[in-house]
């Protein structure tokens, strides 16, 4: 099997896209392409033909290209079949437990509702690849606009399980404001230290801060410890349930503005 090459396209400030390139195919997905400019630029950088988009979720910024790579390029577009009305030109629609297939790379759909109603992540095991949108990011996860925070809960759960060496390649470079925001509830974690002095370093030199690695996630990210015991006596909540503790730190996130 040839490689997955990912490359990463900044874009509108502070976006991510993603194309996914199979080497023996030629197959080339886009993922979440908020516009169509720099994608059809850097498709023709690297030569390549665009085959597929995979969306992860309707909002504008992550979906804003898409008719227009459709009409240049005939590429068919993926997404969620229960947001179907909000995904434009949806050809293809899936839902939990599905396979989708760039070339001979496999990506296993799930349904990570919260941040919208009909988000999903694409998990393409074999290269450790995980695409997940706005749900979770780098030292955080994603404003609930249509779900509960019982749902997000559970959909990070199950990002959570995930491989330790999974790579993350969230939606957006807000690891800065993220680990600042961390570090005012868990400010006795070493490992988010570590992590945030890091980011602090690589943003200092303009680089990206992710992808990030799912392992220190898990370690550091508030939004995946609500049910640690440390996390909770952090929180004051040490009684608390971990539902109510993951809706208390994302309530204060929404508040905070250090």
């Amino acid at each position: 099997m040839g490689r997955l090459d990912i490359r990463q396209i900044p874009a509108l400030g502070d976006n991510y896209i993603y194309l996914v390139h199979d080497e023996d195919s030629g197959e080339t997905a886009v993922v979440d392409p908020a516009e169509a400019a720099p994608v059809l630029a850097a498709l023709d950088e690297a030569g390549w033909r665009l085959s597929h988009i995979l969306n992860t979720h309707h909002h504008p910024d992550h979906v804003g290209g898409n008719l227009e790579l459709v009409a240049k390029t005939g590429c068919s577009v993926i997404g969620f079949a229960g947001d179907a009305e909000r995904i434009p030109g949806i050809a293809v629609r899936v839902r939990e437990g599905d396979e989708i297939a760039i070339g001979a790379h496999r990506a296993r759909v799930i349904e990570v509702p919260g941040h919208t109603s009909g988000h999903i992540a694409f998990w393409f095991a074999d290269a450790r690849a995980l695409f997940c949108g706005d749900t979770l990011f780098a030292l955080g996860c994603g404003r609930l606009f249509e779900g509960t925070a019982e749902q997000m809960w559970h959909s990070l759960l199950k990002l959570r399980a995930l491989p330790d060496d999974a790579l993350v390649h969230c939606a957006h470079e807000y690891t800065q404001s993220n680990a600042r925001f961390a570090l005012s509830v868990d400010p006795g974690n070493e490992a988010l230290r570590r992590y945030a002095a890091r980011v602090d370093a690589l943003r200092a030199e303009g680089r990206a801060t992710v992808p990030s690695l799912l392992g220190e996630e898990k370690a550091a990210n508030p939004f995946l410890r609500a049910d640690k015991a440390d996390m909770k006596r952090a929180m004051g909540m040490e009684t608390a349930g971990d539902v109510a503790v993951f809706a208390e730190i994302r309530a204060r996130k929404d508040s905070f503005r250090g």
